[in-house]
């Protein structure tokens, strides 16, 4: 699957990850495990990494449907912070697309950062790069 995520459970963090082309209809099924996870907690942090994305699908009507499902989702909690990790022109202009859809909501924090060091930092994290991450016991 082009979209993956892993709860890091200690930090209250999820590590999203994009691969490919990033289809809304997988975003929605991934959202839908992701809510469901036995790990699942109101308030996680969000880090997304759009670096592997190498086209995105452009329907925004269906983008802002899974982004009111997100929505209603992270409103019924404490305060989410986001952060997409997006490097390139294209993932700059996807994420930029999604942050719109935030941009009304108060108990949503997003942001976007073109470094690895940079988001983890926004988040709150000591670790300088996702591989890094990614070796925190889970």
């Amino acid at each position: 699957m082009p979209l993956s995520y892993r709860i890091h459970p200690q930090i209250g963090l999820v590590f999203v990850k994009y691969h490919g082309h990033a289809a809304i209809s997988e975003t929605f099924e991934a959202f839908g495990r992701y809510m469901a996870d036995p790990a699942y907690r109101p308030g996680q942090k969000q880090l997304v990494d759009l670096s592997a994305v190498t086209s995105f699908e452009k329907d925004y009507a269906a983008l802002l449907e899974v982004q009111a499902k997100k929505a209603e989702a992270f409103l019924r909690g404490p305060e989410t912070i986001i952060c997409y990790y997006a490097p390139t022109p294209e993932t700059r202009e996807m994420a930029n697309i999604v942050m719109r859809s935030w941009d009304e909501l108060d108990a949503i924090v997003a942001v976007v950062q073109d470094t690895e060091a940079g988001s983890l930092e926004v988040l709150g994290l000591a670790e300088k790069t996702f591989d890094a991450l990614a070796k925190r016991p889970a």
